[in-house]
């Protein structure tokens, strides 16, 4: 067996092919004005990588990695049928939202908790209205705007679509430049983490006491203040990636003076 060889759905993820831009424009003009279905069977083979890196944020659902891809190559699928060539865009950009999309519909209509047929239908009916208004203003409608196109109270519209939301993670990332990724619950923040007497007890003082200004204040406004890591990004004017990396930097050598 070849080392790394993955099989999902019977497909050898090790030998899956990668096209290369160029190759993917020349495909898409064979499929788009030729009719060629050839073309369309490469896009499809070329861009089933692209399916597996989406498939991996989902892997803490606890779903079958098979019935996963299977649903991602639909949306990748139905991606590749709709792409507009003559947008200044890359596939991959327009690909993974709607790959995204067809995972979540699935997750949705398998999820354990249980949601009324009734609630359900107006959601994906919003869901519908949304894409069109897209389409037609480039701009995320409100849920007014929604309601008002089903003629259903806005405050309907505002719970059906809230009564589908998928659970999420606490430690699912949401951001990730190269870096240490950023998690949900980075962007929570504790109201019991204000009160500095936990803080103290583990004698936090002295292992902050070496530490450089700018290590101190983000960890005075995390720690102290309970503030989230935007809202120090924002206050003291760097990036949230950077706010992370300085605070597991930060609490990493805090750490070391603490046991010295």
């Amino acid at each position: 067996m070849t080392r790394n060889k993955v099989e999902i759905c019977g497909v050898d993820t090790s030998k899956l092919p990668v096209l290369k831009n160029e190759e993917m424009r020349l495909l898409f003009k064979q499929m788009q004005q030729e009719g060629d279905i050839s073309a369309r069977e490469k896009l499809v083979n070329g861009n089933l990588r692209l399916v597996l890196s989406v498939i991996q944020r989902f892997n803490n659902r606890g779903e079958f990695v098979d019935d996963l891809f299977q649903v991602g190559c639909i949306g990748l699928m139905k991606s590749i049928d709709n792409f507009d060539l003559s947008q200044n865009v890359k596939f991959s950009t327009y690909a993974v939202p709607m790959i995204i999309g067809e995972i979540r519909r699935y997750l949705r209509d398998n999820n354990p908790i249980r949601v009324s047929r009734s609630l359900r239908d107006i959601a994906y009916k919003a869901l519908q209205v949304r894409e069109r208004l897209m389409s037609k203003t480039s701009r995320e409608p409100t849920a007014e705007e929604i309601a008002k196109e089903l003629d259903v109270p806005h405050e309907e519209i505002v719970f059906a679509l809230d009564a589908i939301q998928d659970p999420v993670s606490l430690f699912e990332p949401i951001y990730n430049d190269g870096g240490d990724p950023i998690y949900v619950v980075d962007q929570l923040s504790d109201e019991k983490s204000k009160d500095i007497n936990w803080i103290e007890e583990i004698a936090l003082k002295e292992g902050m006491r070496r530490l450089n200004e700018r290590e101190k204040l983000i960890l005075r406004k995390r720690f102290f203040q309970g503030k989230t890591q935007m809202e120090v990004a924002e206050e003291i004017g760097i990036s949230q990636a950077q706010v992370s990396r300085l605070e597991k930097a930060a609490i990493k050598q805090m750490n070391k003076n603490i046991q010295s």
